[in-house]
């Protein structure tokens, strides 16, 4: 997109709240935006530090920014979109899988819980916990990656035990979920920023 283009567009695109308003976009814009937001979150689930059971990686990132960018409808559709992607065996999640498999195995929770996830930062940010309050935009997106956390460990302690679950499943990833959550918060920010330079050229 050309600077032209951000500066014609800027209103429509990020509103003071500082998500995107894709509600009063085209249909044809609003699918573009899914195909956009599929290929970001199978972008993000290459970035992988191999574990085991459950590798980390930048899904829950990308997750709550689609949640917060596109809102609450949109955002869940994009998020159930890429998760149909992979349930047919295209390579969009960790590591580059894809298949059936991989929601009935070890990471099935968290699979579970990635649109519950948008669903849950796209209400709040439609609600004011946005860029123009970012301790809140941490708390939503933070919330989201608990939810995860605890959706993803509830169902693995049915695989490896509780006790083995958290210390597998949950524990390892509290930090990361903390540092997500700034950044994706401050991405907001920074974000909204930049499309209030572009009105004022």
């Amino acid at each position: 997109m050309s600077q032209g283009s951000v500066h014609l567009h800027t209103p429509g695109l990020i509103g003071s709240a500082g998500a995107l308003q894709l509600d009063q976009k085209s249909l044809a814009f609003k699918v573009g935006a899914v195909v956009l937001g599929t290929a970001f979150l199978a972008l993000a689930s290459r970035v992988e530090v191999p574990m085991v059971p459950v590798p980390v990686t930048m899904q829950t990132f990308a997750i709550a920014m689609i949640g917060a960018l596109y809102g609450a409808r949109l955002g869940t559709l994009t998020v159930l979109t890429w998760l149909g992607e992979a349930m047919i065996g295209l390579p969009v999640l960790a590591g580059g899988a894809g298949g059936l498999a991989h929601f009935a195995g070890p990471t099935g929770g968290y699979l579970a819980s990635f649109p519950i996830m948008a669903l849950l930062v796209g209400l709040l940010a439609e609600r004011g916990w946005n860029a123009r309050r970012p301790l809140l935009a941490f708390s939503s997106m933070l919330s989201a990656n608990a939810l995860c956390l605890a959706m993803g460990g509830i169902w693995l302690s049915g695989m490896i035990g509780m006790e083995k679950a958290f210390l597998l499943g949950v524990a390892p990833f509290v930090v990361g979920g903390i540092l997500k959550s700034a950044l994706g918060a401050a991405t907001l920010v920074a974000l909204s920023r930049f499309a209030k330079r572009g009105d004022t050229k």
